[in-house]
């Protein structure tokens, strides 16, 4: 058999597009909804633990978009970038002057060098110099500077085309942070200059996208934050969609991988219906399935998922961390929710040396920075790892 006829099509990337988008029908159509608005008085937080897709779909928001007359920018929020006021201002005028530098917004002189120099008119346009140039001559604040280039950008947008307004987007958006100690507030600048524009029915929408603690972070920032955006959180795909994911990548008359009902509801346990997990799983399988075998070889890719993905996340944590993991792993709601009284009372029934409410709260804050866990609004927490707990009692096993 020519295995350059079909190749395998699954892709368990960080970001990488699967062959066939799985299930994401109505946050599309809620996405969709939002770019409808005359005025903006929603803009988006796409949220959800790792491997559930989020990068995927802001990706297919895109073209969406475009189709509906918007414009977009944006990119990876990094901490670096995020990490002062002007840093986070700068990093909005580079994205926009990806899509605003053709704009001729006027013209300028340029002097020739020579014995018999002459000035020659240059086309001024919103290019990145051009927008930089504005944000430093401008007086006021930070903040002050950055509403009056986009209201500019805005007006000048309007005049040269027919777009109906420009959506920022920005992905690994929870690297946003306050600094109060270093006197920076770059997520309350964001919050503001947006809310400032759209309050003047300026038609820029922010589309944010990131782990759980986004929009805690943008509420603890500013609350008006609560009123600004519609929250869309991304959870794992039901039975049914997780078999077409499966399923429709290899329905093709040149594939000659077939899967029965019984692997395929297979997969579909193993993944608990999450896409990375669903991708990885099914590449594992599809190359097995090539060489002969006939059966989904569960054990030999739960050990290769263990390494690639869970592996790295469990060396962070200390030996006393992975007790409380432990104990968490064996609670009948470790994967929705769980508070400290959960784990303090379980623990009793499972340990020797039980934890306290006090050393609770303390290792779960540790374990939230190393992105084991989160808290979610309501003061409980849950695992950020998806089937972190499954994994964890794995390891108890070895």
């Amino acid at each position: 058999m020519d295995l350059d006829i079909f190749q395998n099509p699954f892709r368990p990337g960080a970001g990488h597009q699967p062959p066939f988008l799985a299930g994401r029908e109505p946050e599309t159509k809620e996405f969709r909804r939002l770019l409808t608005q005359d005025v903006i008085l929603e803009n988006l937080v796409l949220t959800g633990l790792r491997g559930v897709g989020k990068t995927v779909l802001v990706d297919n928001f895109k073209p969406i978009a475009l189709a509906e007359g918007w414009s977009w920018v944006g990119t990876d929020l990094s901490e670096s970038s995020s990490l002062t006021e002007e840093r986070i201002a700068t990093r909005l005028l580079t994205d926009l002057s990806v899509v605003t530098s053709s704009i001729k917004v006027g013209e300028t002189e340029v002097k020739r060098i020579g014995f018999n120099p002459e000035s020659e008119k240059e086309s001024l346009t919103l290019n990145y110099n051009t927008l930089m140039a504005m944000f430093a001559s401008t007086p006021g604040l930070i903040a002050d500077k950055l509403k009056a280039v986009l209201e500019v950008v805005w007006n000048a947008i309007e005049k040269s085309s027919h777009l109906r307004g420009v959506v920022f987007a920005y992905d690994e958006a929870q690297n946003l942070s306050d600094h109060a100690d270093k006197n920076e507030y770059p997520t309350s600048l964001l919050l503001d200059v947006f809310q400032s524009l759209q309050k003047k029915d300026i038609p820029v929408m922010l589309v944010l996208v990131g782990l759980p603690t986004l929009f805690p972070k943008l509420v603890e920032a500013r609350t008006f934050a609560e009123r600004m955006f519609r929250v869309i959180f991304l959870d794992h795909l039901n039975d049914d969609d997780s078999c077409e994911a499966i399923t429709k990548p290899i329905n093709d008359a040149k594939c000659s991988v077939r899967l029965n009902k019984k692997s395929v509801e297979l997969i579909v346990r193993i993944s608990g219906g999450y896409p990375y997990f669903i991708q990885f799983i099914c590449r594992e399988v599809y190359d097995s399935f090539i060489l002969g075998t006939e059966s989904v070889p569960v054990e030999e890719i739960t050990q290769k998922l263990d390494s690639d993905f869970f592996a790295g996340r469990w060396a962070k944590a200390t030996d006393r961390q992975r007790e409380l993991l432990v104990v968490i792993a064996h609670l009948d709601n470790c994967d929705v929710e769980f508070s400290v009284q959960d784990i303090v009372a379980q623990s009793k029934k499972i340990l020797e040396k039980p934890f306290s409410s006090s050393h609770t709260n303390q290792m779960l804050v540790t374990l939230t920075n190393n992105g084991l866990v989160f808290k979610n609004r309501h003061g409980r927490y849950s695992f950020a790892v998806p089937l972190l707990g499954r994994f964890v009692l794995r390891q108890q096993d070895i």
